[in-house]
């Protein structure tokens, strides 16, 4: 789009102030607006325990519910962006801060969402008595575990892979560690970022119906929205509904895809470490709009001015610059050890704690039998992982070494990777009774329909990252076939891989509860394994049997990450740096 065709002089004041751009960008915004708080209305409603929330399937009430589940999804997202800026930085640039958050970070992406729910449910009600907020607090809560786990890990790997040069460039400008975070760092991690945040919107519809249809400790609360309509039209076998609740998410992700991801993914591409070519660049028409806009920028350019106070302010420089005394070395032992103490006498009192708890109502058979199902559990989740990465890690890179397919791919991946698991159930379900399927084998693709995405969407950022200069040397120098994906592609997306893999392996763990217990109606098929047995224990309140299985599932993932993932994290960082 040419905007210096866009010229104002000899126009009225109002029309040089607004043009017919900006109407467009009007009338979206309020309309964002008023949706938002025609479903935050929603919120205040009053609630008691036991109360019936009715759940209609009739089309006229799909779109509150559907403003209802959007809004929550947000609020999500608004603070697992939060919590990824700081806990991520946190970790990446404090050694002794890395060495307790990393893997509680592990521990708590391999929680399932039944286990949250199980746990902060009770909670939220009695903190917000007579309200529909604690119900609503306790769905937000679930949906934000299933957002942040991978875009925490992926700004973190983003910042122990930041490239030496950068660091030089910073150095040159003298720039202050608050201003080098917020001008080079978060730029250079916001590819990845981006990519991560559509995974995590994308993993969040995954859950919903878990989320919005709390089933715990024979409570039953359906809150409004899309993932309560489709519990609902699974119990009663409405396919019409289903394929109506269908249709309402493919709207949506298209909507906020347009509207949010796709102009971030064009708008990020300034921020590539190499110039590309304009031929190569992606089209956003909503970023368009913004560019050819007067009354946008007339209203943001107070923004930004804000933005440059905020980053340039003296206190705030002064505060992260000031100059590190110098070493005691009897002191930092003295303090190392106090701290590594403190955590070891922590850690130890929470095993000791649970450890009681599990030894004074489970049997040593039921512990054995536990871990058994773990082992169940476990081999679904590596043919899971080695699956998606043999089918994925090849397209995404092709994809994202091409910014314009990107593009254009995209909203159809996020739809994909959106597409809740359990709608599939009926055909699981129907198949496996009627051509009398091993129900043990037949579970293991729904755990790979719910992992695979968070392979490709990191290699796809991945592939995105690495410099054009370097894909035209290797041109240069004739690479081709195994000698180019041994030299530029797969040193290129490992990192990004590593960080996928480990939040695609957290994500198999959880999917198992939903993928190992599948019903449609008044059939119910159960797969042997931990997911299946968490499942049945949280809907029958037997918080015993849901600490054993939570604690066994914690300790197969430490287990994957200390002895796999992580040893693969720390030769990516020392490796393959872009």
């Amino acid at each position: 789009m040419n905007l210096n065709n866009f010229t104002f002089a000899n126009r009225p004041t109002l029309v040089r102030f607004i043009n017919q751009w900006d109407l467009g960008l009007i009338l979206i915004i309020f309309a964002i607006l008023f949706f938002l708080g025609e479903a935050a209305s929603q919120i205040t409603r009053p609630y008691s325990l036991g109360q019936h929330l009715p759940i209609s399937l009739k089309l006229s009430y799909l779109p509150h519910y559907a403003l209802y589940t959007v809004l929550r999804l947000f609020i999500a997202l608004f603070f697992s962006l939060l919590f990824t800026l700081v806990v991520g930085t946190l970790a990446a640039k404090s050694r002794s801060a890395e060495k307790l958050i990393i893997p509680t970070l592990d521990v708590l992406q391999s929680v399932p969402v039944l286990s949250f729910l199980s746990i902060t449910v009770a909670g939220f009600i009695q903190l917000f008595p007579g309200q529909l907020l604690g119900p609503e607090c306790a769905c937000i809560f679930a949906i934000f575990t299933a957002q942040v786990w991978n875009m925490t890990f992926s700004f973190y790997q983003s910042l122990k892979t930041f490239p030496p040069e950068l660091i030089e460039v910073a150095d040159v400008f003298q720039l202050s560690p608050w201003q080098r975070f917020w001008k080079l760092e978060v730029p250079f991690s916001l590819s990845a970022l981006i990519w991560n945040i559509m995974m995590s919107m994308s993993a969040s519809w995954f859950f919903v119906v878990l989320s919005e249809a709390i089933q715990v400790a024979h409570q039953d609360i359906r809150l409004p929205g899309i993932g309560s309509y489709i519990a609902v039209a699974v119990e009663t076998q409405n396919l019409t509904a289903l394929g109506y609740a269908i249709l309402a998410m493919i709207f949506i992700i298209f909507l906020y895809d347009q509207l949010v991801f796709r102009p971030l993914v064009v708008w990020v591409e300034k921020f590539k470490m190499d110039a590309s070519s304009q031929d190569d660049l992606a089209d956003a028409w909503l970023l368009n709009w913004i560019m050819a806009s007067h009354f946008l920028r007339r209203v943001l350019r107070p923004l930004g001015q804000l933005k440059d106070r905020f980053l340039n302010a003296k206190k705030i420089n002064q505060l992260f610059n000031l100059k590190k005394s110098q070493p005691m070395p009897k002191l930092t032992l003295s303090l190392n050890i106090i701290w590594y103490a403190l955590l070891s006498l922590i850690l130890l009192g929470i095993s000791l704690r649970l450890s009681i708890y599990i030894y004074s109502t489970i049997t040593l058979a039921t512990f054995l039998h536990v871990i058994l199902l773990g082992v169940a559990t476990s081999i679904r989740v590596i043919i899971a992982i080695l699956l998606s990465s043999i089918i994925w890690v090849p397209i995404g890179v092709l994809i994202g070494l091409r910014p314009i397919w990107a593009s254009r791919i995209q909203p159809l991946l996020q739809m994909a990777a959106a597409f809740p698991v359990n709608l599939f159930y009926p055909l699981f379900v129907i198949a496996i009774v009627r051509f009398n399927l091993n129900v043990e084998v037949w579970v293991t693709p729904l755990v790979i329909l719910s992992a695979q995405w968070y392979i490709l969407f990191n290699v796809i950022a991945g592939a995105a990252r690495i410099p054009r200069d370097l894909c035209l040397a290797a041109s240069n120098f004739g690479l081709k076939g195994f000698a180019w994906w041994k030299r530029l592609a797969l040193p290129g997306v490992f990192p990004f891989y590593v960080t996928g893999a480990i939040t695609a392996s957290g994500a198999a763990w959880n999917a198992s509860i939903v993928a190992e217990c599948v019903s449609w109606g008044k059939t119910t098929l159960n797969g042997s394994g931990l997911g299946s047995y968490i499942k049945e224990n949280t809907i029958a309140g037997h918080f015993p049997e849901i600490v054993l299985g939570t604690c066994i599932m914690c300790g197969f993932v430490l287990l994957f990450n200390h002895i796999l993932w992580r040893p693969l994290y720390r030769f990516a960082e020392e490796r393959f740096i872009v």
